[in-house]
């Protein structure tokens, strides 16, 4: 080999070493990309699954949550409906809530969803059922209350009508026994008899029709015997005074002494009856006077 050869062929080795290093570098480059780019990628999927875990657990406790409260107010609407209207679809679905821990969030929010549809037409048909109630307790009380005071109403008409009747038959009862002719007075009346017309003629006017009703009415009483005295009820005197102590008003001698028993007793028939005749006949319809 020449020296030329040699060296034709020493500066083909270099050109070929020079020409393969040129080459080589940009496919390392590329492989060094790729290698970086996996691992980047690997890296950003690991950091994905942690957070689409996290956010399954955020939406798992929403939803458990937003069932939980639906439940409660459901609950409460079934409860306030029992008796009053019919939330049997409501219960149904209420049922199936219940188990909201083993179900998947977007089943829960379709039965929360579906509850809470169902609720507002049992409420108002709860609210309807109470209004019909309330008015039927209100007519039933105001019906209640009438009839008390129709029988009140009645109850004091009977009275008043009693009492009436009993009026009208005093009434009719009085021009009879007033009918019938008074007692004629003694003509020469004993020593009583005479103080009790002399006092009743001065001091009341009365003359004698009026003497012989009173003569009449304290001979049935006493028999004009100062020291009459009735066992049963205690009347005392000519005038029959209960008890006999009243005539102590007309003086103190009142147990021994004729004219102050007979000053009493007119005093008392002039009080309650007017006249002894009127007083007369008091005793004749009732048997006292």
């Amino acid at each position: 080999m020449t020296r030329r050869s040699a060296a034709a062929l020493s500066v083909l080795c270099v050109g070929a070493l020079a020409g393969t290093g040129f080459v080589l570098q940009p496919a390392m480059a590329a492989q060094n990309d790729r290698v970086a780019e996996t691992a980047a990628l690997t890296e950003s999927t690991e950091r994905h699954a942690e957070q689409l875990e996290a956010f399954n657990q955020i939406a798992s406790a929403h939803a458990e949550k937003a069932a939980a409260g639906t439940l409660s107010g459901a609950t409460a609407v079934i409860t306030a409906a029992q008796n009053k209207a019919d939330s049997s679809d409501l219960a149904t679905t209420v049922a199936m809530l219940s188990n909201y821990e083993q179900l998947d969030p977007p089943r829960i929010y379709e039965l929360v969803d579906a509850a809470n549809e169902k609720v507002p037409p049992v409420q108002a048909a709860t609210a309807e059922a109470d209004r019909i109630a309330a008015e039927q307790a209100a007519a039933a009380q105001a019906a209640a209350e009438q009839a008390a005071a129709e029988q009140a109403a009645a109850e004091a008409a009977a009275e008043q009508a009693a009492a009436e009747a009993a009026e009208a038959a005093e009434a009719q009862a009085a021009p009879e026994a007033s009918s019938a002719p008074a007692p004629s007075a003694p003509s020469n009346p004993s020593g009583a008899q005479a103080i009790a017309r002399d006092m009743m003629a001065a001091k009341y006017g009365w003359g004698g029709d009026q003497f012989g009703c009173l003569v009449s009415l304290w001979d049935k009483e006493s028999g004009w015997n100062v020291n009459a005295y009735n066992a049963s009820s205690g009347a005392t005197g000519i005038p029959q005074a209960l008890p006999g102590s009243k005539m102590a008003s007309a003086g103190s001698d009142w147990a021994t002494n004729a004219a102050t028993q007979i000053s009493w007793g007119l005093g008392y028939i002039a009080g309650s009856y007017g006249t002894p005749c009127a007083a007369w006949s008091k005793s004749e319809s009732v048997g006292w006077y």
